[in-house]
């Protein structure tokens, strides 16, 4: 126990490192922006080495404080743990944000399993569709859909994105479907914004892209599949945010070709934050009917 920094000034400088400002950690801290900057100035003196680049109304974590940063965070975040796991602390609030079309169709259409595993989480869940910022916010967590390249969150990469083609069971009474090229004989549906993805998926299919109907266009993915149901054409939509449509017979996928998308969905929160109980559970709720999923989807294929 020799030679360890004082608690306090450790919280500050955790709070500061994870917030980027000396201003907020004093908020979470229920203490003065000068007293924050004491307590890291004092801690600096103990180390003997500085851990901030301080410039005019702004403050840094150099390469030393971040370093030394990822290690108190994880301290803290054992600590907590260890200390809810000795009081039996479970519970809570989650407060989440997701875009509409993936709590629509994906998230609320198995989330009573998530609140039949954990009836002690308090839940608010927002519809969001932008980047949070997470240092104004009081949202905990949020599942982000794109590349990964986000600063300041910590990402946890859940699962990339599919697209397969889908119609309504109707049309393939009237058309025979054998290989992929025979979808051509079909009208396209296709989300405005993207057009690149109809050509790309014939590509995949070593197929000449040659569509026989013209083509519509639509504002989004839910929109395009929504009409796919009504025997209007095929649409490329990722399989598990119509899975109820297909159980329920209302589409079909007429080849199962999958194209894989460069993008993917991430549950991010703010780095370097200390995962609560209810957080903890989200995530690991969260990634394993992810991968339940996509189990299931290529037993399918199988």
């Amino acid at each position: 126990m020799k030679r360890l920094p004082p608690l306090k000034a450790l919280q500050a400088f955790e709070s500061a490192g994870r917030t980027g400002s000396f201003q907020a950690a004093a908020q979470e801290l229920f203490v003065t922006p000068s007293a924050i900057s004491h307590q890291v100035k004092a801690l600096e003196a103990f180390l003997g080495l500085d851990l901030f680049e301080r410039r005019v109304r702004k403050v840094s974590l150099n390469l030393a404080g971040e370093r030394y940063l990822a290690t108190v965070s994880q301290a803290f975040m054992q600590i907590q743990a260890a200390t809810g796991a000795l009081v039996g602390q479970v519970g809570g609030e989650l407060k989440l944000a997701v875009a509409p079309t993936f709590l629509d169709r994906w998230l609320l259409p198995r989330f009573n399993d998530f609140t039949q595993r954990h009836p002690e989480i308090e839940l608010d869940i927002h519809s969001s569709i932008g980047v949070i910022d997470f240092s104004q916010s009081d949202i905990d967590m949020a599942v982000y859909f794109g590349d990964g390249e986000w600063g300041g969150i910590n990402c946890t990469l859940l699962r990339p994105s599919f697209l397969v083609p889908v119609c309504a069971p109707e049309l393939l009474e009237q058309e025979r479907i054998m290989v992929p090229a025979d979808l051509l004989k079909l009208r396209l549906l296709q989300v405005k914004k993207r057009p690149e993805h109809w050509p790309s998926w014939f590509a995949l299919s070593q197929t000449d892209y040659h569509p026989a109907h013209g083509i519509i266009s639509f504002s989004n993915g839910m929109l395009t599949a929504n009409v796919a149901t009504k025997g209007l054409g095929v649409a490329l939509t990722d399989p598990s945010l119509v899975s109820g449509e297909i159980e329920r017979g209302e589409l079909m996928v007429p080849i199962d070709l999958v194209m894989q998308l460069p993008k993917s969905f991430y549950l991010v929160s703010q780095k370097n934050r200390p995962l609560s109980y209810a957080m903890t559970a989200f995530q690991t709720w969260l990634t394993e009917r992810m991968a339940r999923d996509l189990t299931d989807h290529k037993g399918r294929q199988a």
